[in-house]
């Protein structure tokens, strides 16, 4: 039995036992809180700050939502009115916070390895929750993907899954790929222009290829990514319509997958971009799902590193 969890910034490392119990816990506390509707005490009287440096609108509010319904009281750090704006370092907005005994920090950053940073600097017992990390990590994402997959498909070694869209730039990507690796996962396929593919030995494990056709063929799972431009130098942006062409998730494509093929994306999603508004809302797509399971699985983090 792998010990419990006291941060979770990555899930680089983080053992198949680990990863099992988070998504077993994440059922387990679903149907506690009888799909939300039912508040739970297990966290009262702890306090969580998110800290949000980038834009998000599933991740944080699911966050505080996890927390409230565990119990937790919940603040909501505004960097805009923050002293960040006014040059603070980091360290020190983490140290004043601390000062101010809080349990848990939930932290997006566009600087990749930030939550990393703050579990070295804290100086107190304080737990640290990536919420991403530029393009290096997004834990909670890898976890809710794996779980939405689970509930349809539970046997992990019989899966293939195709990853599709800008990987190169994606934390998305990289918490899905640990993962669906780490739970056992032996085919899967990433299809993206060549410019925004990773190198080759970064997952050697996956295949690359850069004809969507033939990455979606028999495949059980599909995950489309947007293109991260605000990652990406302007003269490297495609053209929406030959990418769509190239790499968009249509009833044409679905029909070369498996049958029924769970079609999945972390959001936001970009109609007629990366995927076809027919497939994002049809019978197949799991999108809502995740959005879904994500409450469950972050209350599942919350609950592993505060529960006392």
């Amino acid at each position: 039995m792998s010990p419990r969890l006291r941060h979770l910034t990555t899930l680089d490392h983080l053992p198949r036992s680990a990863i099992e119990r988070l998504l077993d816990s994440a059922e387990h506390l679903r149907d506690a809180c009888a799909h939300g509707t039912r508040k739970l005490d297990v966290l009262a009287g702890r306090t969580v700050l998110t800290m949000f440096f980038e834009p998000s609108t599933r991740t944080r509010t699911s966050f505080e939502l996890a927390a409230r319904r565990l119990g937790a009281d919940v603040v909501n750090l505004d960097i805009e009115l923050s002293s960040v704006r006014k040059g603070e370092e980091l360290v020190d907005t983490l140290h004043t916070l601390e000062a101010m005994h809080l349990d848990a920090i939930i932290v997006r950053h566009a600087q990749p390895g930030t939550a990393e940073a703050m579990v070295r600097l804290a100086m107190s017992g304080v737990s640290v929750i990536n919420a991403g990390d530029g393009e290096h990590a997004h834990p909670t994402q890898g976890l809710l993907d794996a779980l939405t997959i689970r509930q349809h498909r539970p046997d992990f070694s019989r899966l293939k899954v195709a990853i599709c869209g800008d990987i190169k730039h994606s934390r998305v990507a990289r918490a899905d790929l640990r993962a669906l690796t780490t739970l056992g996962v032996q085919d899967i396929r990433l299809c993206a222009p060549p410019a925004m593919l990773p190198p080759a030995d970064e997952f050697p494990d996956a295949q690359q290829l850069a004809d969507f056709d033939q990455a979606i063929a028999g495949v059980d799972a599909v995950i489309m990514l947007r293109l991260q431009k605000e990652r990406m130098q302007a003269t490297d942006l495609p053209d929406p319509s030959a990418y769509f062409q190239r790499y968009g998730l249509d009833p044409r494509r679905l029909a070369l997958a498996a049958k029924g093929c769970l079609v999945m994306h972390p959001g936001p999603i970009n109609r007629g971009i990366e995927i076809a508004s027919e497939v994002a809302d049809g019978p197949q797509s799991r999108i809502l799902e995740q959005v879904s399971n994500g409450v469950f699985v972050r209350m599942a983090v919350l609950n592993e590193v505060l529960a006392r």
